[in-house]
C-alpha cells in the first residue's frame, strides 16, 4: 500500500476500549470514546463500540454526521460548546452537547422546537484548567435558564481538565463538580444523570481514588488510541499502545556530512543546524513532513535519530545498515503527530485486525 498512511489496528483498539471499560465499570464510571483525533472514522468507532463503550464522543459536528451517515446509531456527543452557526446540526445529529454559553442554550433550544425533538445539555463547569467551562458561582443561574427553555433537557454537569494549562483532575476537583449537580437538582428539582468528569487525564485518579463520588462519565480518547497517560505519556498497564503507527517510504539514502557547509542563515522553519561534527554517517530522507505530521510527536525505531523535517521530508540519521529507497520505515506517534497525520489528505490510512467491520 502506499506511504505516508497511518496503520490503524482495530483489535489493539477494540482491546484498549474493552480495557478500560472493564476498569471503570467497578467504580460505575462509563465511558464516552472520542473519535475526533481519527476525523470520526467509522472503522475506529466500530472498533470502540465493539469495546463497550456506551457513546461516540466529537468535536466537530461534521465528523458525527459523517458517522451518522454511515450508518452508526449509538448516542452521539458534541464535545466542543456548539457554534451558534451550527445549531441546527447540532441538533439534527448529536443527541448531546456540552454547553457554556447562554446565547448557544438559547439557539439550540429554538433549532430543537422547529425540528419538533428535544435535544439534551450538559453544562460545562471551568475547574481551573482556563479552558472552556463556566465559572461555577455562575453555574447556578445559568441551570435555571437552561430548565425552563422549551425542546432542551439538561441532563448533566462536566468538566474538563489538563488541556489547556495542565490543571490535574484531583478529588477536590471532582467533589465540588459533583457538590454542584446535588445543589443544582436541589434548587431546581431536577435530575442530572450525567456527571462527566474529563478526558484521559481522569485515568490515573479514577484508579486511585478512594471515592469517585458523583463523576459517572469520561471522555476518553488519547488512552484508548494510544495507550498513554495524558499526563505524563507514560504507558497505562495492560494497553495496547502501537494501536496506530505511522510507514513512511525512505527516498534517499546516502552517506553525508553531520554539519552543513557554506554561509548558514535560518532553516526553512527556524531550527539550528546541529552544533556538534560528528563525521560522516549514514542519512535517509523519508517522504512525509510538517504538512503531514507533527515530527516532534514521532517515535523512530531504535537505531534511527530526527535530525530534522521540512514541509515534505524527514531526515533521519540511519544505523550502520541503512535502509534502501523504496523501504518502508515505521514510527510511534504521540496525539500531535496523530492528530496532524489524520488531517492530512496525502497520508492513507490501512486498517487491520478482526475488528474491521465488512461494510466499512
Amino acid at each position: 500500500m502506499s506511504a505516508p498512511r497511518l496503520d490503524i489496528n482495530l483489535d489493539h483498539l477494540r482491546h484498549n476500549a474493552a480495557a478500560l471499560v472493564s476498569r471503570l465499570a467497578r467504580s460505575g464510571i462509563s465511558v464516552t470514546a472520542v473519535t475526533k483525533a481519527t476525523l470520526g472514522s467509522v472503522p475506529v468507532a466500530h472498533a470502540f463500540l465493539a469495546g463497550g463503550v456506551t457513546a461516540l464522543g466529537d468535536s466537530r459536528i461534521e465528523n458525527l454526521e459523517h458517522m451518522r451517515g454511515a450508518g452508526i446509531d449509538a448516542p452521539m456527543v458534541l464535545i466542543r460548546s456548539p457554534m451558534l452557526s451550527q445549531c441546527d446540526r447540532v441538533v439534527a445529529h448529536a443527541d448531546i452537547s456540552l454547553n457554556t454559553e447562554v446565547d448557544v442554550l438559547d439557539r439550540l433550544s429554538d433549532a430543537a422546537v422547529r425540528a419538533g425533538r428535544v435535544h439534551r445539555v450538559v453544562l460545562m463547569v471551568e475547574l481551573g484548567d482556563l479552558r472552556e467551562g463556566i465559572m461555577p458561582a455562575d453555574l447556578p443561574a445559568i441551570a435555571a435558564h437552561a430548565s425552563r427553555l422549551p425542546a432542551l433537557a439538561m441532563v448533566g454537569v462536566g468538566a474538563n481538565q489538563a488541556c489547556q494549562s495542565g490543571s490535574t483532575p484531583d478529588d477536590d476537583a471532582m467533589a465540588e463538580l459533583g457538590a454542584l449537580a446535588t445543589a443544582i437538582e436541589a434548587t431546581l428539582g431536577v435530575a442530572l444523570p450525567i456527571v462527566s468528569g474529563g478526558n484521559s487525564a481522569n485515568l490515573h485518579w479514577a484508579g486511585t481514588t478512594q471515592h469517585v463520588g458523583r463523576v459517572n462519565n469520561l471522555r476518553l480518547g488519547e488512552s484508548l488510541l494510544l495507550g498513554r497517560d495524558p499526563l505524563d505519556r507514560s504507558a497505562i498497564v495492560g494497553l495496547e499502545t502501537d494501536a496506530i503507527t505511522l510507514v513512511g517510504e525512505v527516498i534517499e539514502a546516502k552517506t553525508k556530512p553531520s554539519q552543513p557547509w557554506g554561509q548558514i542563515a535560518e532553516t526553512a522553519f527556524g531550527v539550528a543546524p546541529p552544533a556538534r561534527d560528528c563525521g560522516p554517517a549514514a542519512r535517509v530522507i523519508v517522504a512525509v513532513g510538517r504538512q503531514d505530521v507533527d515530527p516532534a510527536g514521532l517515535t523512530p525505531p531504535a537505531g534511527f535519530t530526527i535530525l530534522g523535517a521540512s514541509s515534505d521530508h524527514l531526515v533521519l540519521a540511519a544505523p550502520g545498515s541503512a535502509p534502501v529507497v523504496g523501504a518502508e520505515i515505521r514510527f510511534g506517534v504521540d496525539y500531535s503527530a496523530l492528530l496532524r497525520a489524520m488531517t492530512s489528505p496525502f497520508v492513507a490510512r490501512r486498517f487491520i485486525g478482526d475488528a474491521v467491520d465488512p461494510s466499512d
